[in-house]
């Protein structure tokens, strides 16, 4: 086997969480061999590449929770990569919006976690002064967030490409991995591209984590449940009605945020996403489904325990799917003169959500260890916004477990 197909560490998965981990590994370990592997044709593909572009500033997540310390520390992060890189974002600023009394004491423990969280200039307005940064959207009070921000991650996840490569980390894209081996103190990693032997690999495989964990050796007790977000986006006549974000107060229960409008770096403006249940790991489409991937969830008691706890949110998703006028009326919550022709469908996304088997969506960001490997299990929103801040963490990680 050729040197260059022989490395200390090798990361599988060229999402932006992938490319951040590379870029991490390379700037500790400049004498080690390192490699970033995706099965894809380009970087950031699934997850990366589908995202609505929002640097989040924090208020959601659990003090103390790996959310949240990674969230604040890699906004601060990618901004200032974005800035030495010179790609454009925009602090556009954020408010989450109280509609009825019964939100407002969620929405005043969202201002409690931000201000715990660190997030700067955090605070609650009036109505009148909602107009004012909003004056299309409608609510008896909410929580500004002048730190949100929007980016491409795709144009961040090629400029790490770009110094992982300058850096001399290898980089191979339309490498599928397919078997992993062990052989004697490494690890022989068969791919669509050939083999790579490797001392130690780091799982960012994304919608395929719990996949590639079990290939690892591994036998995690949690399934990642594909949930697709649909969106809408406004036309161009009326993109006047939004300014920044505008989201609703999330229902606690759920990782999930609710359909709120999104500004997008190119100027356009997303609504949605709902979250459905995906019949296919890596399906954008309605139409999309996958038998392998239907029984895999199907056979997993933590699917059936999710449904039975959540199945009245889970039907409410699905009809506001099926129907437009349904979500259009959500939509009308906050902002009350959008029109079901203001909207036309746009691109979806697909979120690896883990479930465990007492049927518990997993909340916060999710790490396994094995012997001479590490697997990020759970890392849905804010997984972008944090990626440098998690690349930097793994990295850590990797110096102990891997007697770096």
């Amino acid at each position: 086997m050729e040197s260059s197909r022989k490395y200390d560490i090798t990361v599988v998965g060229g999402g932006i969480v992938g490319l951040a981990t590379g870029f991490a590994l390379t700037g500790r370990h400049p004498g080690r061999r390192i490699a970033v592997i995706e099965k894809e044709s380009s970087w950031g593909f699934h997850q990366t590449g589908h995202s609505s572009g929002v640097i989040h500033s924090g208020v959601y997540y659990r003090p103390g929770s790996l959310k949240a310390s990674l969230c604040v520390k890699g906004a601060r992060a990618l901004m200032a990569f974005c800035d030495e890189h010179r790609i454009p974002y925009q602090k556009c600023g954020k408010v989450i919006v109280a509609t009825c009394p019964e939100e407002l004491p969620r929405l005043e423990e969202l201002h409690r976690r931000g201000r715990a969280n660190g997030v700067a200039n955090l605070s609650l307005i009036s109505p009148e002064r909602l107009r004012e940064l909003e004056p299309h959207a409608s609510g008896i009070r909410a929580l500004h967030v002048p730190s949100t921000a929007i980016v491409d991650f795709r144009r961040v996840a090629s400029a790490l490409a770009q110094e992982i490569r300058t850096r001399g980390g290898s980089i191979t894209l339309s490498a599928e991995l397919r078997r992993i081996r062990r052989d004697g103190g490494a690890f022989l990693l068969e791919t669509s591209q050939g083999e790579i032997q490797t001392r130690a690999w780091i799982n960012c495989g994304g919608l395929q984590a719990d996949r590639l964990t079990r290939m690892g050796g591994s036998s995690p007790a949690l399934r990642i449940v594909p949930f697709r977000g649909e969106y809408y986006e406004l036309v161009e006549s009326r993109r006047r009605l939004v300014t920044g974000l505008i989201y609703p107060v999330p229902d606690p229960r759920f990782p999930f945020l609710g359909v709120h409008f999104t500004k997008r770096i190119d100027n356009n403006i997303e609504a949605g996403p709902n979250a459905v249940l995906s019949l296919k790991r890596e399906g954008y489409r309605k139409t999309d489904w996958s038998l392998s991937d239907i029984l895999e969830i199907i056979r997993f008691p933590g699917f059936w325990r999710m449904s039975a706890r959540y199945w009245k949110t889970g039907l409410w998703e699905l009809t506001r799917s099926i129907s437009k006028p349904m979500f259009v009326k959500d939509l009308q919550r906050l902002v009350p003169e959008i029109r079901s022709e203001d909207l036309v469908p746009a691109e979806a996304g697909v979120r690896a959500q883990a479930v465990d088997p007492s049927g518990s969506l997993l909340d916060d960001f999710q790490l396994v260890e094995s012997e001479g490997s590490l697997h990020v299990v759970n890392a849905p929103s804010p997984a972008a916004t944090a990626s440098l801040a998690i690349g930097e963490y793994l990295a850590q990680s990797a110096a102990r477990h891997f007697g770096l």
